[in-house]
């Protein structure tokens, strides 16, 4: 993002006040004979309208061009001081500073998501994001969604998510996943399909506002696609069936009661790649439960043997307590 320092508003004002009393400079020395100090002084007192005596007596030809240059310079200065009012009327000062340290955030993104749109559903994402200080940044172009995240303070960039400079600002090859909450299918197919040329290794999810959508979204490169419709008349079923359970899930995901669930990558180099869950020490008992390891192919193995081996990339699934959690991270890194 190319940034335009305030001061740069006062280019044109700058160059006509010095185009201004270089001419003026120039004129008294020609036609009164001044001397070039003089002459700059009676050029400044004239176009400041200051109201100090000539400096030397002037015949007519130079009341004449006296007269010219009150016009035009006070003309010039008066513009000048225009600008100058309406740079601090759009607090011009503030926003630059504003946008500096937001470009500044954006560059020291790592591993982080972009979430495109910021209507009610990437909203949520938000706050679900904030909830587990996961880092992120939202691109929206719709002013009242511009609003409501600038007074929130959220990382956030202006402009059309399918478009690939826009991708590029929020550090798409960087990025650890994408999610795609706009409201129309078609922008969601450019923005997957833009998100996954620059990131081949990208995890995006992207939303479907119809289910025929869910297949093209899916050819674009998604990794998951999700429709708000279908997943709320699933969670209102198991509401009605099954509350309960629906209950106990709610907690666990949301850390409440002390005990969580958590995802654990095996990143190569580590002690633990390539061996089993019992030799890694996630079987002790203060290791979180491992409920199933998932192999880079998708392959979910739930409830994994003792004697089940761990392979880079491998996600291991983890419940139990924070210090259980902490204590089976630990050993995976």
């Amino acid at each position: 993002m190319r940034l335009e320092h305030p001061l740069r508003r006062f280019r044109l004002a700058a160059v006509l006040l010095a185009i201004v009393i270089s001419v003026g400079v120039t004129g008294y020395m020609v036609i009164d004979g001044w001397s070039l100090l003089d002459s700059f002084y009676m050029v400044i007192i004239t176009i400041s309208t200051v109201g100090y005596t000539e400096v030397h007596a002037q015949g007519t030809t130079g009341r004449l061009f006296t007269s010219g240059l009150i016009v035009v310079g006070v003309g010039t200065m008066l513009y000048g001081f225009g600008v100058f009012a309406e740079t601090l009327a759009d607090n011009a000062f503030g926003r630059y500073r504003r946008d500096r340290q937001l470009q500044r955030d954006l560059n020291h993104l790592r591993d982080h998501f972009i979430i495109c749109g910021y209507g009610r559903i990437g909203t949520q994402v938000v706050a679900e994001f904030e909830e587990h200080r996961v880092p992120y940044v939202v691109i929206d172009q719709t002013e009242e969604a511009l609003e409501r995240i600038r007074a929130e303070g959220r990382l956030h960039i202006e402009g059309d998510a399918s478009k690939e400079e826009v991708l590029k600002q929020a550090g798409i090859e960087r990025a650890k996943g994408l999610v795609s909450a706009v409201d129309s299918d078609e922008r969601a197919v450019y923005i997957v399909l833009a998100a996954r040329a620059f990131n081949p290794n990208l995890y995006i999810v992207a939303r479907a506002g119809r289910p025929d959508s869910i297949r093209r979204l899916e050819l674009a490169g998604a990794t998951r696609t999700i429709s708000p419709y279908v997943m709320a008349g699933h969670r209102m079923a198991l509401l009605a069936i099954r509350p309960a359970m629906v209950d106990v899930l709610d907690t666990l995901h949301h850390g409440e009661g002390g005990i969580g669930v958590e995802e654990m990558v095996v990143i190569s180099g580590t002690t633990a790649e390539g061996k089993t869950l019992e030799e890694a020490g996630l079987l002790r008992p203060n290791a979180a439960k491992v409920l199933a390891v998932r192999k880079r192919d998708g392959s979910v193995n739930v409830n994994p043997p003792a004697n089940a081996r761990l392979d880079d990339g491998d996600l291991v699934i983890a419940l139990g307590t924070e210090d259980q959690l902490f204590a089976s991270a630990s050993l995976l890194r």
